[in-house]
């Protein structure tokens, strides 16, 4: 009987591959850019790693398990859909889960001592040699609302309430008067939801209006979980009182979005979690996954698996 094939996608080092290739005898590994960039090998993997498109999937009839090696899936998923082969049950769906929820969380801190203390403002200032002082806020005693409610949320919680921070969370399943007290109530918003059919445009016209309190945004998850039109309009209008911005709901942002002007808005490159911490504890998920795989193929305990019905 042959060894499994599992098809290894993107960006590997010569010392990822050789722990993974440890991790996993029994196992044949093949190390590609894109998973259609070979039909045959496709044609025949049992398992892959990367993000395959519906097209991919449909060729790789021997499929059984696919991972993820970002936290989140939208990369698979399609307008927060999973194709039918995950979304059925038939290919297990494992993915990096956790890995970059602690510097999502600093990150998202960051943002806000940024937008709450202007720190723009002094960049400018240093730039001319200023001496520029004034009146900024802090963060003591300000309600975080957080929207989602996994790893990166349980980390930014720790965080937030290290700063003095009270705060107020929203998880899947939530009705529409938490959704609404959250916004109400609070005096800065931090998506870390993933982006899935359910949280796909969630924040629009309506749900900023309800923001009594003119909080900042900060969203460093996915992008398109609030409308793009609709949090420019809340910014301009002094409905939102700024924005950090890592995640997109284009990618790159384009050069014409009004998003990189736009004053009291900070943009990141969805450069969040990108750090090497962050790649190493991808890197032990998949390889923990791909010893279980060479195991007993998609009957052991695996970690990160995506429940297909949530998107996550």
């Amino acid at each position: 009987m042959s060894a499994p094939l599992v098809l290894v996608t993107g960006a590997v080092t010569h010392e990822e591959r050789a722990q993974l290739i440890d991790a996993a005898p029994g196992v044949r590994l093949e190390f590609t850019e894109r998973a259609g960039t070979d039909p045959d090998l496709l044609a025949v993997a049992e398992g892959l790693v990367g993000s395959p498109d519906a097209v991919e999937l449909a060729r790789a009839p021997r499929l059984r398990w696919v991972h993820s090696w970002a936290a989140g899936v939208d990369g698979i998923a399609a307008d927060g859909v999973l194709p039918e082969p995950i979304a059925s049950g038939r290919v297990l769906l494992t993915a990096a889960k956790g890995s970059g929820a602690a510097p999502l969380a600093e990150h998202v801190l960051l943002l806000l001592l940024m937008l709450t203390r202007d720190v723009p403002r002094w960049q400018r200032a240093q730039g001319e040699r200023h001496w520029d002082r004034y009146q900024h806020g802090e963060l003591l005693g300000a309600r975080l609302g957080i929207i989602g409610a996994g790893r990166a949320g349980h980390e930014l919680t720790t965080r937030a309430a290290a700063f003095g921070m009270d705060v107020l969370q929203v998880r899947r399943g939530h009705d529409r008067a938490e959704l609404e007290a959250l916004l109400t109530t609070s005096d800065a918003i931090a998506v870390t939801a993933p982006a899935t059919s359910e949280t796909i445009g969630m924040l629009g016209d309506a749900e900023f209006a309800l923001c009594e309190r003119h909080p900042y945004y900060v969203c460093v998850s996915r992008g398109g979980i609030a409308d793009d039109r609709a949090l420019l309009r809340a910014l301009r209008s002094g409905q939102l009182a700024g924005a950090g911005l890592d995640a997109h709901s284009t990618e790159p942002l384009p050069q014409d979005s009004p998003f990189w002007h736009e004053p009291h808005v900070v943009v990141t490159p969805h450069n969040a979690a990108t750090t090497r911490a962050t790649r190493r504890r991808g890197l032990d998920v998949l390889t923990h996954n791909l010893a279980v795989f060479a195991a007993g193929g998609i009957t052991g305990r695996f970690d990160g698996v995506v429940d297909p019905s949530a998107g996550y």
